[in-house]
């Protein structure tokens, strides 16, 4: 497995693997699939400082990708960035999230991001363990903030330091 910074020939490999969880999962409160032309917004944010899209591949195969994004749009809160990691569904369970996000982290080093956040919607003890791996700790948890496949979620707020 190789892990790298994402190119825009990566695109397709990473709205597949959204997509499965668009369909299958409350993970991720967005409901419609994307397209890689509707997906191309969200591809450039990326500016290779503190906002970091990385894939990770097994030969020519996109596994998995990780992604620091802007946490809120008002300037104050520049410094820091929210974190999320997809690891293709038949892929699942073979040390991908953790090396996607040790690669991240490891690039965010310098860029000047103080503070990582994450929202995982509950119940996901899978991704609440491997946020815990990497440092993250509770902050508090939004109750029914999220509705979809016919119930309301919770979503709990984890953060770490990134200095």
């Amino acid at each position: 497995m190789v892990t790298r910074p994402a190119t825009g020939a990566d695109l397709a490999a990473i709205v597949a693997i959204y997509n499965h969880y668009i369909i299958t999962s409350p993970c991720t409160f967005d409901i419609e699939p994307y397209t890689t032309h509707t997906r191309q917004p969200w591809f450039g944010q990326f500016d290779g400082e503190r906002r970091r899209c990385l894939v990770a591949t097994d030969g020519d195969t996109v596994t998995g990708y990780a992604c620091s994004g802007e946490f809120k749009t008002k300037p104050a809160y520049r410094t820091s960035v929210e974190v999320s990691v997809y690891v293709a569904h038949e892929t699942r369970h073979g040390g991908i999230g953790t090396a996607l996000y040790s690669a991240l982290f490891d690039a965010l080093r310098g860029s000047g991001a103080h503070r990582a956040y994450a929202g995982i919607t509950q119940p996901n003890e899978a991704s609440m363990a491997l946020h815990r791996r990497f440092g993250f700790h509770d902050v508090g948890v939004y109750r029914e903030v999220g509705y979809k496949f016919d119930r309301y979620w919770d979503v709990a707020w984890l953060e770490r330091n990134l200095d």
